[in-house]
């Protein structure tokens, strides 16, 4: 679906969302058959895109990590489809080629997590992880060892009555993993992804300095982000050559192979109006499963650095299920430098010295990452670069 449905339009897809929301419980007031599937039982009120249904759909985006616009475009109605999937309504396998999406594939890792079988995100997705605890899990119960779970594997799981739970493994595993790492940036891993690239040069904007394009900005903040890792020890990376421009999928497998600790990607905004303006940073997560711990601590240390160091307009942090976050198996946080539509986050994103308050910005904030229970007593905005090298020895 490529065009986006809003108030006022009428079309199928949008008795479809309806329905949908209807048989999760989140539509009280719809009146017609939710088994219904089909169109010709479509009556114009169920097509019709009203201002009660766009605010219900706002708080199923906001449950489900995506902006809550009110709006119904792909990202919105492939999470309704994932919504409509209750554990027991198919069987669940791994499949290589067509991996399973949906909230029963989330239910069914919660399940496994809770048992102590799965210890990787709950992310709904059918992947390796899942059906190894699946299989693992199977063969501690007597159960057919297959990867496949169906009937009796369910039946199984619901005979195992209530589970004492506790936090997160997977929480717990990623804030084990930084407190071990220790508190030196020296053998790090951090991969850089500068969100443009190849042909891919997105927005054209006049600068400080003249005409500068939205992937100018971006490559010169990677860049420099990667030289001063360097320069302290992080083994860095960018996510790809310059003159590629490949999907999300395909840097994630990047930054996977390379066994990075974390992963910074960095992309600039734009709007219609020219007052939206200011920074936010995203980690993995939403109301519906885990969220990344180290991704939010990161992502908070990022926001509140650069904030103080550029007095942009404070967006905030916010957890998303958006395929960066999502595939990448460490720690990623997506940085939202400013708004190139805004002149004031403009004046900041062209300049030398905006740029330069950036990326200590993000310096800052890794090393407040590794400083975990580790007397971190410095004034946000205050550490600078050189103190940083001190600190490392350098």
């Amino acid at each position: 679906m490529a065009e986006v449905l809003r108030v006022g339009d009428h079309s199928p897809r949008i008795a479809e969302a309806r329905m949908t929301l209807a048989r999760l419980g989140l539509l009280s007031t719809f009146e017609g058959d939710i088994g219904s599937q089909r169109s010709d039982r479509f009556t114009d009120a169920d097509m019709f895109f009203d201002a009660d249904l766009s605010e219900v759909l706002k708080a199923f985006q906001q449950s489900r990590g995506i902006i809550p616009t009110g709006e119904i475009e792909d990202a919105t109605l492939r999470e309704l489809r994932h919504a409509s999937y209750r554990l027991g309504a198919r069987v669940l396998s791994f499949q290589v080629n067509h991996e399973l999406i949906g909230d029963d594939v989330g239910q069914l890792q919660t399940q496994l997590q809770e048992l102590g079988f799965y210890s990787h995100r709950v992310d709904g997705h059918f992947g390796q992880f899942t059906h190894d605890a699946l299989v693992n899990y199977q063969h501690n119960s007597g159960l057919r060892a297959d990867g496949m779970c169906g009937p009796e594997t369910i039946r199984a799981l619901s005979l195992l009555g209530r589970r004492i739970t506790g936090g997160s493994p997977q929480a717990i595993r990623e804030r084990e993993h930084v407190r071990a790492a220790g508190p030196m940036l020296a053998g790090k891993r951090v991969v850089i992804d500068p969100a443009l690239g190849g042909r891919n040069k997105g927005l054209k904007v006049q600068g400080r300095f003249g005409e500068i394009t939205e992937e100018e900005i971006l490559w010169d903040l990677a860049t420099r982000i990667e030289g001063r890792m360097i320069a302290l020890g992080i083994e860095t990376i960018i996510s790809r050559p310059r003159m590629d421009d490949p999907d999300h999928k395909s840097r994630a497998e990047i930054a996977n192979a390379f066994d990075a600790d974390l992963m910074i990607s960095l992309q600039c905004d734009r709007y219609q109006n020219e007052k939206a303006s200011g920074v936010a940073t995203f980690y993995f997560g939403s109301e519906i499963g885990n969220s990344s711990l180290t991704g939010e601590m990161l992502s908070g240390y990022i926001q509140r650095e650069i904030v103080a160091r550029t007095n942009m307009v404070n967006c905030g942090n916010h957890a998303r299920t958006w395929d960066m976050l999502r595939l990448t198996m460490m720690p990623t946080v997506e940085v939202v430098t400013g708004y190139l539509t805004n002149p004031d986050d403009l004046a900041v994103l062209s300049s030398i010295e905006g740029r330069e308050a950036i990326v200590e910005a993000i310096l800052i904030a890794v090393k407040r990452l590794y400083l975990l229970d580790r007397g971190d007593d410095q004034p946000t905005g205050t550490y600078r670069f050189d103190e940083l090298l001190k600190a490392e020895g350098i």
